[in-house]
């Protein structure tokens, strides 16, 4: 047994063996040998010498050997060092910045969901990999405008839009009939007084002013902007995923039965939601490899995610889905690049640079 790893980190030397270890299996997929690392990694190293090395990491749980080669391949351990430690990141080219601002660009007049899609879609044209998106949360509903309509039954509909084209119905039970003048009346001093402004602080403003409208208005503007204004911090409404059936092309993920799962946690969504959930309040890109995502089914995947925002309110989550050995140096910057680039979409401020290159906070999913 050789003496690279005197502790449970190893040395320069077999770092560097682990470095192109991890590379040549991700560019390849086959086990590594260490005539081939011999022969790749650059130093003046014999096959003797690079065994010994491979036989120390593999002690540290670093790499493995599947029990039909005689070569090493990564671990879940050998992946997490290499991505917190070793890997090379490689900047998005220019062509790609600009072509991925210019599809948000183009969703961005749509509604949530059709921006979040398109952004799905770059990430997994990107890096053939699926790409997930949660639909941006509304940190605020704006008033835009309210209409009050009798119904039978001593009830009221009460319609609003709020911020760009949200319409929200809301039925309200009345103590009393009104008639058609009292409800236009009220509606008329909402729209003039508070339209433009956050349905909370409407709310707030009206009950710290119940003695200056009559007691009809306010009943009725109370009970109707009551319950619609959004809390910060509430779980997505969803996620927008695509390029998931690219995952059968990789080895890993080609037997049926695993396949079967994991599509099917992607329709239930509840299982994917909790762990995209877990990036919300994470710093730049987050990354959960294999067993890190506390999902079973995902024992064979990465999960790469970054948050992105409106103005400085973390809104929604992106990311990419694949195998466990993905090209982490291309897909770490792509996903981290689109995040800026929807949540400046998001925030209609696209004129930003490509500049993407420094390397992000690359954090453990454990």
């Amino acid at each position: 047994m050789g003496t690279e790893l005197t502790s449970d980190l190893p040395s320069e030397r077999a770092r560097h063996v682990l470095r192109i270890l991890v590379e040549h299996y991700i560019r390849e997929g086959q086990p590594v040998g260490s005539r081939t690392l011999s022969l790749t990694a650059g130093l003046d190293l014999s096959p003797a010498t690079i065994r010994n090395v491979m036989a120390d990491l593999e002690d540290l749980g670093f790499i493995a050997a599947p029990h039909t080669s005689a070569g090493r391949i990564p671990t879940a351990k050998g992946y997490r060092f290499f991505v917190d430690t070793l890997v090379r990141l490689q900047p998005m080219a220019e062509p790609d910045v600009i072509r991925l601002q210019g599809q948000l660009e183009d969703r961005f007049r749509g509604d949530a969901k059709a921006i979040a899609s398109a952004a799905s879609s770059a990430l997994s044209a990107l890096t053939s990999l699926a790409g997930v998106v949660t639909i941006p949360r509304q940190q605020k509903a704006t008033l835009r405008h309210i209409e009050f309509l009798p119904l039978s039954g001593r009830r009221v509909l009460a319609i609003l839009v709020v911020n760009d084209a949200e319409v929200q119905n809301r039925i309200l039970d009345m103590d009393r009939d009104y008639t058609e003048e009292e409800l236009r009346r009220a509606a008329n001093y909402l729209n003039e007084q508070f339209t433009g402004r956050d349905l909370s602080e409407v709310r707030t403003r009206l009950r710290a002013n119940l003695d200056g409208t009559r007691e009809y208005m306010n009943r009725l503007m109370l009970d109707s902007i009551a319950g619609h204004a959004p809390k910060a911090g509430t779980e997505s409404a969803g996620y927008v995923l695509s390029g998931e059936t690219k995952l059968m092309n990789f080895q890993e993920l080609s037997d049926v039965e695993k396949i079967r799962q994991l599509f099917e946690a992607f329709g239930e969504q509840r299982e994917i939601l909790t762990l995209l959930d877990r990036s919300v309040a994470a710093q730049g890109v987050q990354i959960f490899i294999g067993e890190e995502s506390g999902y079973r089914i995902l024992d064979d995947c990465t999960i790469v995610t970054a948050p992105y925002t409106v103005g400085d309110q973390i809104v929604g989550v992106l990311g990419v889905i694949g195998p466990t050995r993905m090209a982490y140096e291309r897909v770490i910057p792509i996903v981290q690049v689109t995040a800026r680039l929807l949540g400046a979409a998001l925030n209609s401020d696209l004129n930003v640079g490509p500049d993407f290159g420094l390397r992000p906070d690359l954090n453990s999913g454990s």
